[in-house]
C-alpha cells in the first residue's frame, strides 16, 4: 500500500466556484487541490487529484487505486451519487477504501438527492462542510 489518497470528482465539479456559489461556495476546484494538497502534506499523505464528467473514467480511476495500492479513494461523485449502479459496483469491486464527499448536504436538499448508490459502497460519507469536506476525508483517510 501507498500513502497516495485519489481524489476524485465528478461531473460539473470542474465548474466550481462559477456554478451556484450559494451552494458549492468560491472555491474553484483549483482552490481545493492547494487545500488537499497542503493537507495531504501535514498528514505524511500524497494526493492524486482527478475530475472528469465522464462515469466511465471514475469507475477506470477507482480500478487504478486498486492497481496501485492506494492507501484510500476520496469520491465526490457529483450527481452521479443518486444515478450510478456502475460507480457502486466498481467501489464494491475494489478492496481501497472509499471516503464519500460532498460539498453540500444532500440530505437537506431536493428529494431525488436523498439517496446515494455511492454511499452503499463507501466506508462513510462526509457531507455539508463546504470544501472543507476534503480535509475531513483526509484526516479520515490518515487513520485508516
Amino acid at each position: 500500500m501507498t500513502d497516495t489518497v485519489f481524489v476524485l470528482n465528478g461531473p460539473n465539479l470542474n465548474l466550481l466556484g462559477v456554478r451556484e456559489p450559494e451552494i458549492y461556495g468560491a472555491d474553484t476546484l483549483d482552490d481545493l487541490a492547494t487545500r488537499c494538497e497542503a493537507k495531504a502534506k501535514e498528514l505524511g499523505l500524497e494526493v492524486d487529484m482527478r475530475q472528469s464528467n465522464h462515469e466511465g473514467h471514475l469507475c477506470d480511476w477507482l480500478h487504478e487505486a486498486q492497481a496501485d495500492g492506494a492507501k484510500a479513494v476520496i469520491l465526490n461523485a457529483g450527481a452521479l451519487t443518486h444515478t450510478s449502479l456502475a460507480l457502486y459496483d466498481a467501489i464494491r469491486a475494489i478492496r481501497t477504501p472509499v471516503i464519500e464527499v460532498h460539498i453540500s448536504n444532500p440530505a437537506a436538499r431536493e428529494a431525488y438527492r436523498h439517496k446515494s448508490y455511492v454511499a452503499m459502497g463507501a466506508l462513510g460519507t462526509i457531507s455539508g462542510f463546504g470544501g472543507y469536506g476534503y480535509e475531513l476525508a483526509l484526516e479520515a483517510a490518515a487513520k485508516l
